[in-house]
């Protein structure tokens, strides 16, 4: 990958990526003088979102690692800005940089809903969770004015279809009356993503997404108002959040968490790159530590993708890890495994030109 690096520290402050460079499709791109330079300010790198009219929606997947087999995305990329995120090679298929532009060239599928709709009406469709905020966040900020998701869940909300949410975004509290009803039938679970409760270091990591004390926050209205909620340890970062791992958990579960999760810093890709230069400019002192713990998960290697082993690693360390996850949520009484949603409520809503039942 070209590391090229066009944006100084002050236009991309609140971003997570420090470059833009090509991304595996894209191997031409470099900056080019083209005589006219003049002093000037540098321009801010400004968040841009089209519309897309997508042809389908629903994902399937057949991945052994994943407690489900489909999954939505109403948005491509992720104003959130994470900068360890695996979600970010994904933008590469667009012919975009899964740096800067992943968190600034966003889009938005506008007729997510209505394709929704379309395919869970098909004759073939077999109901089964279907899994939402696995590759980008459905609660960025550019939900508040889009409401993709609250139209999604709407078409959830009318099917009886189960729903596993996943977010950093405390703009779910405002899906609260549809989350509500779901969850008294037993067909929505949402885990909210905590990554660190250093605030600080989260406004690094995570430039744009709500800070840890919020999350929690959430995690605890979406518990009262009886939705269950997960929290999610994810990413865990060896050498740099790795010691917060009991704490996350304890607020968690103060917070009215139910369960809780985790899974280690994943470096797919580009994202290795990426990581590593936001390491040597927020954290070069623990810079060689953190990738010397992942290389040491990984054979060796920045990053391994086998099924099985890409999620955890393997060795003394990501063992070490998984005893004290086990040892905190029995103390804690948060359960690492949860009840199965509902399928059986599940049922197509009339359409208009539908004939009614005799019998309804």
């Amino acid at each position: 990958m070209q590391n090229t690096d066009p944006f100084s520290p002050r236009c991309r402050k609140a971003r997570g990526a420090l470059s833009n460079a090509a991304g595996r499709f894209d191997l031409a791109r470099e900056a080019q003088d083209d005589g006219w330079w003049q002093e000037a300010p540098d321009p801010s790198v400004a968040t841009e979102i089209r519309n897309e009219l997508a042809r389908s929606l629903i994902s399937y997947n057949r991945s052994p690692d994943l407690p489900f087999d489909r999954s939505i995305n109403p948005y491509r990329g992720c104003e959130h800005g994470c900068v360890y995120c695996f979600a970010r090679p994904s933008h590469a298929y667009l012919g975009l940089s899964p740096g800067l532009d992943f968190e600034t060239r966003l889009v938005a599928r506008s007729n997510a809903a209505e394709v929704l709709r379309k395919e869970l009406s098909a004759r073939s469709y077999k109901v089964a969770t279907l899994a939402i905020g696995t590759n980008t966040d459905p609660y960025q900020p550019c939900e508040r004015d889009h409401l993709l998701m609250r139209q999604c869940l709407e078409v959830l909300q009318a099917f009886n279809h189960p729903v596993a949410i996943v977010t950093k975004g405390t703009l779910i509290e405002r899906d609260i009356d549809i989350l509500t009803d779901m969850a008294r039938r037993g067909l929505v679970r949402v885990g909210i993503s905590v990554t660190t409760l250093d605030a600080k270091l989260s406004r690094r990591m995570e430039p744009r997404a709500p800070v840890p004390a919020r999350r929690l926050a959430t995690i605890r209205r979406l518990s009262a108002a009886g939705v269950p909620v997960r929290i999610m340890t994810s990413p865990l970062v060896p050498g740099l959040t790795d010691h917060e791992l009991e704490a996350l958990l304890a607020a968690g579960q103060d917070a009215g968490a139910d369960a809780a999760s985790w899974i280690m810093l994943r470096l797919p890709r580009e994202v290795s790159q990426l990581w590593q230069d936001w390491l040597h400019e927020h954290a070069p002192d623990r810079a060689a530590k953190v990738m010397a713990r992942l290389r040491e998960m990984h054979g060796g290697r920045d990053y391994d993708p086998r099924w099985g082993h890409r999620m955890r690693g393997e060795g003394e360390y990501a063992e070490m890890i998984a005893r004290r996850f086990r040892l905190a949520c029995k103390r804690l009484g948060l359960a690492e495994r949860t009840a199965p949603l509902r399928t059986d409520l599940f049922a197509k809503p009339l359409q208009p030109g539908d004939q009614l039942s005799l019998f309804s």
